[in-house]
């Protein structure tokens, strides 16, 4: 079975575009900052230097510090697909943070967002 592009992907040349659309909304970039290190375990400089890195999105995901175990209470569609069926791990996880980010840019609260 072939991996999926986005598995190579650098994080660094999506995560613009993560900002862009939260801002467009008018939310800020450290809320996105915020919502990938609810996520991942990173700290904001471990998270700047992955992005520095330009760290591919399956490497991102497999080295994070620590997967938020709170994350299996993120549900619902992205891209026509509900998150909690996706089987494979990685992309899992990536529409885990795909649902996040569309969440802040609805203007969801950041407590809901980080499900605390």
């Amino acid at each position: 079975m072939t991996k999926h592009r986005i598995y190579s992907v650098g994080v660094a040349s999506v995560y613009p575009h993560y900002v862009a659309k939260a801002e467009k909304k008018g939310r800020a970039k450290a809320e996105v900052d915020e919502i990938i290190c609810w996520l991942t375990g990173h700290s904001p400089e471990t998270l700047a230097e992955e992005l520095a890195r330009n760290t591919s999105f399956e490497d991102f995901f497999a080295q994070a510090p620590r997967m938020n175990p709170a994350r299996a209470a993120i549900t619902g569609l992205i891209c026509g697909v509900r998150v909690e069926q996706i089987e494979e791990p990685t992309m899992r996880e990536i529409r885990y943070l795909d649902k996040l980010i569309d969440e802040l840019a609805k203007g969801k609260a950041m407590a809901k967002i980080l499900r605390t």
